[in-house]
């Protein structure tokens, strides 16, 4: 049987569903067959994972972000951002990015965000003015608006893959952290101040600062404020590595949500340890045989062709920036940000660092475009989600969220050409 003709039944075979690991699996397989390499190289490259040290950052992080979402975290973080944000001009709309980026952050799911903390926020947001399309485009673009933000899922899943790589240059998790502060904050200021230039002619009434409530709100969530503290402290203060960083969170987490708040019975959380677990294993699986299929793809000269390819073509570091920006909105419209992490990354990063793209750069524009790319029409994840959660026609979710993806965008550009605003902090 013909190459071409494998791989057309490849494509066909993901078209109609196979699962992901399979049709890159079998990609591997076809191209060390045909390059003559025995196919013990991909077991090799299975059991390789397995000594990352970083890599049990992945299970115990989605085991807390599992654990916030199974319980009334949600509506402590509300409260706690609606008392100290609640009095400024448009203060409502931004407890919801604040609310949301946090929730995100820990959960590394836009999806359980929009569900979880849409739900309170949607009526209360129509309730004090703003209106209906308004509110929901402000939801459903909140929903990955923490992605950027520490502990994320994606950012620790990057900065993995990049070590894998041997690129020649060290990309430490931690880096990763600092890098998307100041991207997640410019979305944020920016988002907010739409929020507040869109409701400048409307009466929508601002809450009075309280100290009684700030204090009550405070205390009600005191056991889950000072996690990123803890955290971020534990980390950059090198008393924790971020492995055990993570393995602390989710202890802390559980005798939290399950001792302390009591908000998960224990006859529960066999089902969320289950359920946490499945995800991490589906990643896992990915990831392994993805990095086997890089390694073909290397010894292929894949990337450098690619280079030569672009290269012939554009010359200019930024108009790289403009295409790299335009595929990944694309993507990030069409794929889960795990699957194209671990399918692009290793073909786009050789070609970034010949343009002299930082790799921790290469990972904030990736991430924010998948960020973008979720509320991207027509098949941007958190608009489906949100048209489901809220019982909405999907063309009415697309004309809510378009000017969100408008103001998400500037920020993107400014990301790409003012790499200080992600590198400025690290080096």
């Amino acid at each position: 049987m013909s190459a071409t003709l494998l791989i057309t039944l490849l494509v066909l075979f993901a078209l109609m569903g196979t699962p992901l690991f399979a049709i890159i699996t079998a990609a591997a397989m076809l191209g060390f067959y045909y390059a003559d390499i025995d196919l013990i190289v991909i077991a090799i490259e299975l059991y390789r994972i397995v000594d990352t040290p970083l890599l049990i950052a992945l299970p115990f992080f989605t085991f807390a972000g599992y654990l916030l979402a199974q319980s009334n975290t949600s509506q402590r973080l509300v409260s706690v951002t609606q008392a100290l944000f609640g009095w400024m001009p448009g203060g409502l709309a931004i407890v919801a990015y604040v609310t949301c980026a946090f929730f995100t952050a820990f959960t590394g799911a836009s999806g359980i965000t929009i569900v979880a903390i849409g739900a309170l926020l949607l009526p209360a947001l129509i309730q004090a003015g703003y209106s209906e399309k308004f509110s929901l485009g402000l939801v459903t673009a909140s929903g990955s608006l923490g992605l950027l933000l520490a502990p994320s899922l994606p950012l620790i899943l990057y900065g993995i893959i990049v070590q894998q790589l041997n690129i020649g240059q060290t990309v430490e998790i931690k880096d990763l952290f600092i890098a998307g502060i100041g991207p997640s904050l410019l979305m944020i200021l920016l988002l907010s101040g739409w929020a507040a230039w869109h409701t400048r002619g409307n009466k929508i009434p601002t809450r009075k600062i309280s100290g009684d409530q700030v204090i009550a709100a405070l205390s009600e969530a005191k056991w889950e404020l000072p996690l990123p503290l803890v955290i971020l402290g534990g980390i950059y203060s090198g008393f924790f590595a971020i492995s055990e960083a993570a393995a602390v969170t989710a202890l802390y987490l559980l005798l939290v949500e399950v001792f302390v708040y009591r908000e998960i019975p224990l006859k529960k959380l066999p089902a969320v340890i289950r359920d946490s677990m499945m995800m991490v294993g589906g990643i896992l699986l990915i990831l392994g045989v993805s990095l086997a299929f890089t390694n073909f793809l290397v010894d292929a000269e894949i990337p450098m062709l690619l280079f030569n390819i672009i290269q012939q073509h554009i010359s200019n570091k930024f108009t790289f920036l403009i295409l790299l920006n335009i595929i990944l909105l694309l993507l990030g419209a069409i794929l889960d940000i795990f699957s194209a992490l671990i399918i692009m990354v290793p073909l786009l990063l050789p070609v970034a660092i010949h343009y002299d793209i930082h790799p921790v750069h290469l990972g904030i524009i990736f991430l924010a475009n998948m960020q973008i790319g979720y509320l991207t029409p027509p098949v941007g994840m958190n608009l489906f989600i949100a048209s489901y959660r809220f019982h909405k026609p999907i063309t009415e979710l697309y004309r809510a969220s378009f000017p969100f993806i408008a103001v998400l965008l500037l920020a993107l550009v400014i990301i790409t050409y003012c790499p200080i605003l992600t590198l400025g902090m690290i080096s």
